[in-house]
């Protein structure tokens, strides 16, 4: 069946990027017999078979995505991972390698459960591969103190999404499944990259430049590698992960601004502008 229009779930994948889909399949591995979960129209899927050489049964909800799925993929199965007895679909077949969860949990109501199921469909030698959304995120710092909760169709803010995950909660995830964390890597965007840049760009630019020096608030997603909590002696912290910063990045328009103010205008005048773009929510 021909699909003309893309999926909203579908995206290409850059196999050499530093992207969630990349460290996701990077993580997997090759030649492994993966269960995906929420596999949406197969973005990942599709590189976990032909680039990763793996035998992947895919579940998913989405009746359009499951057609999608089935024209690649061997073995789909349509099931609500919000329903408890979902892994029925499952039935019968030998337990898996790698259990991938790519950005889904946060669209279940009962995330710590669908982790725990997923955790007892591991093999002997499994392990779970996990992508979260950070809510820490400085671009939804910057809606929270713009009073805009701006909810979308998809990014971190998907209107789907029923669950939001900070760091600690992460961990705390993932330890109440009984897993540990043995690999783990973060997905690093510039506010001024996400789909709320304008809201970023709407605070004044000293306040960006105190919120850019948290560490973790250039954290947009993050992608984590967890086998059972007794096949480990210990675990990695989140916390504990360096983060490379990027850049503060100022349009021109305010560099340009800035240096029209201090070469044309006096002290005082300068003062009164600032204090009124402070109260019109401009950077100054």
């Amino acid at each position: 069946m021909a699909h003309g229009t893309p999926h909203k779930y579908e995206y290409s994948i850059d196999l050499a990027s530093d992207s969630a889909g990349a460290r996701v399949i990077a993580m997997v591995g090759k030649g492994k017999r993966v269960l995906e979960v929420g596999a949406g129209p197969g973005s990942i899927t599709r590189h976990l078979i032909d680039h990763g050489q793996c035998d992947v049964v895919a579940v998913e909800i989405d009746p359009d995505a499951v057609e999608r799925l089935k024209s690649f993929c061997p073995q789909v199965h349509s099931a609500d991972l919000n329903d408890p007895q979902w892994h029925r679909c499952l039935a019968g077949l030998p337990k898996f390698d790698t259990v991938v969860a790519a950005d889904v949990l946060e669209h279940l109501t009962d995330p710590w459960r669908a982790l725990k199921d997923l955790r007892n469909l591991l093999n002997e030698e499994g392990f779970v591969v996990l992508s979260l959304p950070h809510v820490g995120h400085l671009s939804i710092v910057a809606c929270l103190m713009e009073q805009n909760f701006e909810y979308r169709d998809w990014g971190l803010l998907d209107r789907t999404h029923l669950r939001f995950f900070g760091l600690k909660n992460m961990e705390a995830l993932i330890a109440d499944a009984g897993l540990k964390i043995i690999d783990a890597g973060f997905v690093i965007k510039a506010p001024e990259s996400t789909e709320y840049a304008w809201q970023w760009q709407q605070l004044p630019i000293s306040t960006r430049k105190i919120l850019h020096a948290e560490k973790f608030g250039h954290v947009y997603q993050v992608v984590t590698k967890s086998v059972p909590a007794e096949r480990s002696s210990s675990t990695i912290q989140l916390m504990d992960l360096p983060v490379e910063i990027p850049p503060l990045q100022v349009p021109p328009w305010e560099r340009w601004h800035r240096r029209v103010l201090r070469k044309y205008l006096d002290p005082r005048t300068r003062s009164i502008l600032r204090r009124a773009a402070r109260m019109l929510g401009l950077a100054a």
